[in-house]
């Protein structure tokens, strides 16, 4: 077992004065793989002072400047990359051939798309005699979470690198470890003492201070609704910009027209990936009803074929859940399904057979969901497909949009325009048509309770930054 005691302040690795520590747990084996330390308001305040003085200096760095510090921490980062995956995969157990082409791969991809944005991005802007300037807003605070690691932490720490900004970040205390890697990275890249900085804890103690810091201009969070709430209520006294992706409950809805094999199948898949750890997870499949019977089948033998086990074993597709909670949860969620009469069609309670070590969950599918129920109301995070039943297109965009959350969705269709048109009328902040793939330059984030302000490409930029007018500017 590893000691990770120190955190990351002002360039260097210092020991907290907390004597506090965590285990952090491999998910797989149920061992401990590392020990953190957890941090205070005492070891905040000393990173916000570094952060400050930092932000004095890096703020007025030229564009040149920060790119070649962009690039020079991709050149680091691909080095270190195979590092950084079997280091995702031990911590949140992520399968390794997800972590090696999904996970670790998705920290490089913000990386090369901030750099294509920071070229030619406008950041001065001549409107009538004034002249708009857009500024680093200052020291912000980063609260990330365990289940895409390295990709929530590069897309928030990338582009305030980008803007001239300085921060704190404090990385999930369930999967801390790619974090820590990753300040490693940013140190050997030249990242200037004091921009960047890292303190382990949980929320009560590191999230609450960050988030409640009278000095902190910014605090960007990725997590549930209900603490996103608490980071928003800790912020308000001192006015600080809040930026929040949130919990999601994605629709996907398939149309009349879809091919049910490939459709079906897709849509499952992509509910099981990663554990069900997805924020933008399709975890409500909506059918016509005539299709009900036919879509369960299908889903069913998706589930049933998906291979769940070792992480590290050839093959495996779905791994553990991140920690007994999380499985706890999951398993009274699917628990609640049955209990209110949804019609269990794979999986269900308990491990999956011969995995009695690690918190490995059975992929579930439950058919003839109704949309008042629990499970498709609450976001389970985990691998739980609700399967609901609709009349017609309206009634399927009703169903999609009846939900307190609106992060994402899906609609599928042979007709590629069709699928379009119901896109537009889903109040979510990213609808993927047809399972096309991620664009990383293109926004991120939610409706309603699944957030505000948006992430990725420019956007992720933009929210790094103020803006000025300097009235009266009358360029020569």
């Amino acid at each position: 077992m590893t000691n990770h005691d120190q955190f990351y302040i002002g360039g260097k690795w210092v020991k907290p004065g907390n004597r506090e520590r965590l285990d952090v747990i491999n998910p797989a084996t149920e061992e401990a793989i590392a020990t953190i330390s957890l941090g205070t308001q005492e070891d905040v305040d000393q990173a916000v002072i570094t952060a400050r003085d930092a932000f004095e200096t890096f703020s007025q760095t030229s564009r040149k400047e920060r790119l070649d510090l962009l690039k020079a921490i991709a050149v680091v980062y691909e080095r270190r990359m195979e590092e950084m995956a079997e280091t995702i995969s031990h911590e949140m157990g992520a399968p390794a051939n997800l972590a090696h082409k999904a996970h670790a791969p998705a920290g490089l991809g913000h990386l090369m798309a901030m750099i294509d944005v920071l070229k030619e991005f406008e950041f001065e802007e001549q409107i009538g005699t004034t002249q708009v300037v857009k500024e680093p807003i200052g020291v912000c605070g980063m609260i990330t979470p365990w289940n895409w690691p390295i990709n929530q932490i590069t897309c928030k720490v990338i582009p305030a690198l980008a803007a001239g900004c300085t921060m704190i970040l404090k990385p999930s205390e369930i999967a801390p470890l790619s974090g820590m890697l990753f300040a490693e990275i940013l140190d050997e890249a030249g990242v200037p003492a004091g921009v960047f900085n890292l303190i382990n804890g949980d929320g009560p103690g590191v999230g609450t201070a960050i988030s409640s810091h009278p000095d902190i201009d910014m605090v960007t969070f990725t997590g549930s609704t209900r603490a996103g709430i608490d980071v928003a209520l800790k912020a308000a006294p001192s006015v600080k910009r809040v930026a929040q992706e949130l919990g999601g409950k994605s629709a996907n809805i398939l149309l009349d027209d879809v091919n049910w094999e490939q459709a079906v199948s897709a849509g499952a898949i992509g509910c099981f990936g990663n554990t069900g750890q997805t924020c933008v997870a399709p975890t409500r499949m909506l059918v016509p009803h005539d299709k009900m019977d036919e879509a369960a089948k299908i889903a069913s033998a998706a589930a049933e074929n998906f291979k769940v086990g070792d992480p590290a074993s050839e093959g495996t597709q779905m791994g553990p859940a991140v920690s007994l909670a999380q499985w706890e949860k999951i398993q009274n969620l699917i628990q609640v399904g049955i209990d209110e009469g949804a019609e269990l069609v794979a999986g269900g309670v308990g491990k999956p057979d011969g995995l009695n070590r690690g918190y490995y969950v059975r992929p579930t599918v439950f058919a003839r969901v109704k949309n008042d129920m629990t499970i498709a109301r609450e976001e389970i995070f985990g691998p739980v497909l609700s399967i609901i039943g609709y009349g017609d297109e309206d009634d399927a965009i009703s169903i999609a949009n009846d939900t307190i959350y609106g992060l994402a969705g899906n609609v599928s269709s042979s007709d590629h325009d069709r699928a379009c048109r119901v896109a537009r009328q889903i109040r979510a902040g990213r609808i993927i048509v047809n399972y096309a793939g991620p664009d990383r330059m293109a926004p991120f984030g939610g409706y309603k309770r699944s957030g505000n302000g948006r992430e990725w490409g420019r956007f992720g930029l933009e929210d790094f930054l103020e803006i000025k007018s300097i009235v009266g500017h009358n360029p020569g």
